[in-house]
This record gives C-alpha cells, structure tokens and sequence, in this order.
C-alpha cells in the first residue's frame, strides 16, 4: 500500500543518516528485566519492547517517547493479530530478502545495518518485525481497499501510463552527506564554532570528489555518501534545500541534533522508468489525497474497538 512502503522507504532514508553519526552514538548497556504492559489480542507488549520502539523512533525524528512507543506497538499488535485471522503470513526469507535490499540499494551490506541497529539501541529483531508488520499490514489494506471499489497501485500507474501516452519522470539525486558532530554535553559551548567550520567547508564544496579530503584535518567530521534518491524519496525537512540547489554544490548548513550538518549534490538527471511511474504516482497520491491514511486508520479504529487490551 502506499502509506505503508513511503513509511519504510522513509525509514530506511533515517537509518542512513544515523549510520553517518554511529560514531557519536552512545554505547547501549544491558537490558534491564522484561515486564509485560499490556496483552494485546493475547500478543504481550514488554517494558524491553517499548525501549526497543522508543530507540526507533528517535532514528524516525519522531518524538512522543516512550507514550508515543506504547501507542505504536499497541497498534502493531492490532495489526499482528489481524493478519493472524487472515491467515496473512510473512516469511522469515520474505523479511530478510526486503532488509537485505534495503540494505543493498543503499550500498550497504546486512551486517552494516544490523551494527547501526543494535548500537542505537533499535535492534535488527526490532526492525525485522516491524518490516514483517508492515508488509502484512499493505497485503490487508490492498485486500480491503479492492473490496471498497478502489484501484491498486499497479492498476493506477497503468491507467496513468494509458492517459498521458508516457511514462513520468523524476529527477534523481546523488547525494553526500557531512556532519559536523557536536556532542550534547558540549553542544551549548561549541555549536556556533561548529557551525561556522561547516560553513567554511560548504564555501568549499565544488563537487562529492574532494569532501572527504576537506574533512581529512578537521575532527569529529562524518562524510556518507547516500547513493541515488528520487526526488518523491527526499525526506520532507531536507527536499526544498536540495531541490533548490544546484548539482556541484551544496545546501546550507542546518542545526540537527547531531550537530550541524549540510548535504551536497553530487549529481541529478532526469529518469523514467517503471519505478519512477510508481513514486511519481505514490507523491501525487501523497499530495491529492488521503484516502490511503483514512483507510487504514478507520481499520485500525474498528480493530481497536472489538480488540481485548489488559493493560499490567
């Protein structure tokens, strides 16, 4: 379904940038012991789940703590449960084969994204299961929005293929990306002198080749490179500062909680493909309408309502 694959592409996007600052992140020590919340539907929802959940929404930028986890895993439950009585099952393979493509379509290898998982505290089992979740979750809302008249995804970018005669294009982006670390201890002491590094660097920028020998004499710098992203894929806070900036150079430098931070545009071309019609129509869908979300929130308020949660 839309909203669901937008949600896991945003989240894998997230997952990058936090790869670039693994080095600041903070070791994670040894789980406290495991209480069970609450028994969704007969699923338990622990203490150690919450904390896992928690962890993987400050990689989403989202905040709400643990309240906000609670709530998220008490809806995956709902879910959970409701592909159980469907008889929807995602394998263990169907799960590692998207995490591994995940991984891979961003250069990276699994092993690389179980260590940015599990030091951020997140955990590849935690994320695993929410992938697993969320696959079942779009088999079932397709099932019911079919049921309800509407079209599939794949039945809209035909349709659209049919009216315009071609296929959209997209612009895709090569991107970089360079933080400039401030950890939050020192953050009040040293974040203007930071801020102006990275803006002597960005000055300097002239193309993706020569970053990484810029940073090679100034401290606690990280240079990622994060591949090729469409331009319907460019995570909402960053999208109009690249979208403004020419290929060669670099967008302004911005406050974040890891730092300060730029992202330079190595290249951009213009693309058009079978996947390019389906972002193009997933943004379009995005901007034009909300059927998608009101769908699955309608779902899961009826499941609420008939679900049986003892909260411990």
């Amino acid at each position: 379904m839309i909203a669901t694959r937008k949600r896991i592409a945003a989240t894998v996007f997230t997952l990058l940038i936090a790869a670039a600052s693994l080095a600041c992140a903070l070791p994670v020590g040894p789980a406290a012991a495991s209480e069970i919340k609450y028994v969704v539907n007969g699923i338990p929802v622990t203490s150690y789940d919450i904390e896992r959940r928690a962890a993987f929404l400050r990689l989403q930028r989202r905040s709400g703590g643990a309240k906000q986890a609670t709530e998220d895993l008490i809806e995956q439950a709902l879910r959970s449960a409701e592909m159980k009585r469907a008889r929807i099952n995602i394998s263990d393979r169907q799960v590692d084969d998207a995490y591994a493509r995940f991984a891979a379509s961003n250069k990276m290898k699994p092993a690389q994204m179980d260590q940015i998982l599990n030091q951020t505290g997140v955990t590849t089992g935690h994320f695993k299961e929410f992938i697993r979740v969320q696959m079942g979750w779009s088999q079932l809302l397709q099932a019911k929005y079919r049921q309800s008249g509407g079209l599939s995804e794949q039945d809209v970018v035909r349709k659209m293929l049919q009216q315009g005669g071609t296929k959209p294009t997209a612009t895709e982006y090569m991107l970089q990306q360079v933080i400039f670390v401030v950890p939050a201890a020192e953050r009040k002491a040293t974040l203007a002198k930071r801020k102006r590094e990275a803006e002597a660097m960005r000055a300097r920028f002239a193309g993706c080749n020569q970053t990484r020998e810029f940073a090679k004499g100034l401290i606690d710098v990280s240079v990622r490179d994060l591949g090729r992203v469409l331009a319907p894929e460019l995570p909402p806070d960053w999208a109009d500062a690249i979208k403004s900036t020419k290929p060669g150079s670099a967008t302004g430098v911005r406050e974040t909680e890891r730092g300060v931070e730029f992202i330079g545009i190595c290249s951009s071309r213009e693309v058009s493909d079978d996947r390019v019609a389906q972002m193009v129509f997933q943004s379009e869908a995005a901007k034009n309408s909300n059927e998608a979300d009101e769908l699955s929130k309608k779902y899961i308020e009826e499941l609420r309502k008939k679900a049986k949660i003892i909260q411990r």
